[in-house]
């Protein structure tokens, strides 16, 4: 009997990141690419066949995707050039899998998949903070998820301020110990590296006073290391976990095919 592999993707604002599973949804091959690309059909043909060249693909892929525009383009191109029909996480039932106790319609998609890798995973209440365009927390109790909260993103905010303001020159953002910068950059490193520390310390603490419960801090995304060992609470970096909730879901759904 012939492996069966299945894709599983991740559709973010700016980056997008592609895995092959094997038949037991262990992860073999990812591969992770800017957003720009996909105006290129054929960059990403070339890309999504690296991953899946001379392998037996199932004829079905998952995918979480807060990007509709780009959704598409990818979906026309697995269709038509590989024969894979793709499936989008939020069309999925999520009955038997996790409660949603919030709007699921105005909750990306891969804020789901991060609270069902989380719950799963972790087996435990789970506080995810995700560092990409936005700064997202996603709060799962009890196996249910909860809700959320939504910040500017580290690095959209820099962006942001660089372009906007002519005298600021683009800086890397990094751990700083002193709180009273001495010259434009140290002052900009300080106010965006404890700044982002005191919102994010801040918002945790307020979760947990409003909820009266106690979590495990999953961080992922791109500033994830930024922050670890600076935070009020112990956390863990799993730069896979939106993946790891598309696998569970595969798991758990055995109608896709």
């Amino acid at each position: 009997m012939l492996n069966m592999y299945t894709l599983v993707g991740d559709i973010g604002n700016t980056d997008i990141k592609l895995c092959l599973l094997n038949k037991n949804f262990k992860i073999i091959k990812k591969i992770t690419f800017a957003k720009h690309h996909v105006k290129s059909r054929t960059y990403l043909k070339k890309k999504i066949n690296s991953l899946i060249k001379n392998k037996n693909t199932n004829k079905f892929s998952l995918f979480s995707s807060v990007v509709p525009s780009v959704f598409n383009i990818i979906k026309n191109v697995l269709i038509k050039d590989f024969k894979i029909k793709i499936i989008e996480l939020k069309k999925v039932n999520f009955n038997k899998i996790i409660k949603i106790k919030a709007n699921q319609k105005q909750v990306g998609s891969d804020r789901i998949a991060n609270a069902v890798g989380s719950y799963y995973y972790y087996k435990s209440n789970c506080i995810i903070i995700d560092f990409g365009t936005a700064t997202t927390f996603d709060i799962v109790i009890n196996g249910a998820y909860r809700g959320g909260i939504i910040a500017p993103g580290v690095k959209l905010s820099l962006e942001t301020l660089v372009k906007s303001a002519e005298q600021i020159p683009l800086f890397k953002i990094t751990k700083i110990n002193n709180v009273i910068g001495k010259n434009t950059i140290s002052a900009l490193r300080s106010g965006f590296y404890w700044g982002y520390l005191g919102l994010i310390n801040n918002i945790m603490q307020l979760v947990k006073k409003e909820t009266k419960s106690n979590f495990k801090i999953i961080l992922t995304g791109g500033f994830s290391y930024l922050f670890k060992n600076s935070l009020k609470y112990k956390a863990i970096i799993d730069k896979d976990i939106t993946i790891k909730g598309l696998i569970k879901i595969l798991k758990i759904k055995k109608n896709f095919k």
